[in-house]
């Protein structure tokens, strides 16, 4: 026969089990319940690749919880604040997404959007060599070389402006091709300068497209002029003559320099 003691020690247990369980069973449900909720430490990052022009959709995106100390400046903690907006880049799988790369879509074309500020977006008429023979593609970044004839028909070409975004070929801003296509116009991003040298160009010559790597960010400062070497003064020589003085019956030879 079970004593009074074994009874609540019994009961004590048993108290706890099921304490135990209903704190699980709570837990479990707030799991299934909230695992798609947004908590402070929620983040938007790209779900597949977005290109540079696309407009971002929902189903280009996710949340992922990451710590508070990792959240990067400028991200999004809400799908619908990334929605809608315009990739200004490239944006990988995995890549958390933030105010630098989706910009905001306000008015008119999704290129207008990815257009930085103070800068224009200057098209070009270009034929299938000048288009790097078809593979330019928005996004990729190239130099412009002008070349011009003087009146004796002698060539002359130089670097007129470095490392420029192709925003567009054609009327194409997406880049989700990688096959040769001839093209017959290109829009490049400006500064308003920038954008006067290069129709300036356009007028005195021709212009020639170099596609540049990704990753080379160096811009190359134009070389100086050397320095015109200063006219050599031709050496000063010394001539000597002869004066001959005559006193009375004497005379004298002098040497002076003239």
């Amino acid at each position: 026969m079970i004593n009074r003691r074994t009874f609540i020690i019994l009961l004590v247990a048993l108290g706890l089990g099921v304490m135990a369980a209903l704190t699980a069973n709570q837990w479990v449900q707030s799991r299934l319940s909230g695992g798609d909720q947004q908590d402070e430490n929620a983040t938007t990052v790209a779900s597949l690749e977005i290109p540079f022009g696309k407009r971002i959709e929902e189903s280009d995106i996710r949340l992922v919880s990451i710590p508070e100390e990792a959240v990067p400046s400028g991200s999004f903690a809400r799908r619908e604040d990334v929605v809608g907006r315009i990739a200004s880049q490239t944006i990988y799988p995995g890549e958390v997404i933030h105010q630098g790369k989706a910009v905001e879509h306000l008015q008119g074309s999704s290129l207008a959007a990815v257009i930085k500020p103070d800068h224009r977006a200057v098209t070009v008429r270009v034929n299938d060599v000048i288009g790097v023979a078809g593979f330019l593609l928005p996004g990729n970044r190239v130099d412009v070389i002008a070349s011009r004839k003087n009146r004796n028909r002698e060539a002359s070409s130089k670097i007129l402006l470095r490392n420029k975004k192709v925003l567009a070929v054609d009327q194409t801003a997406s880049p989700e091709r990688n096959e040769p296509v001839i093209v017959r116009a290109v829009t490049l991003e400006l500064t308003p300068d920038e954008a006067e040298k290069l129709v300036e160009a356009t007028e005195e010559g021709s212009l020639q497209m170099a596609l540049r790597n990704p990753n080379d960010r160096k811009i190359k400062v134009a070389d100086k002029p050397e320095p015109k070497p200063e006219p050599k003064r031709a050496a000063r020589t010394r001539s000597w003559s002869y004066i001959t003085i005559i006193r009375g019956v004497d005379s004298e030879n002098l040497r002076v320099q003239m």
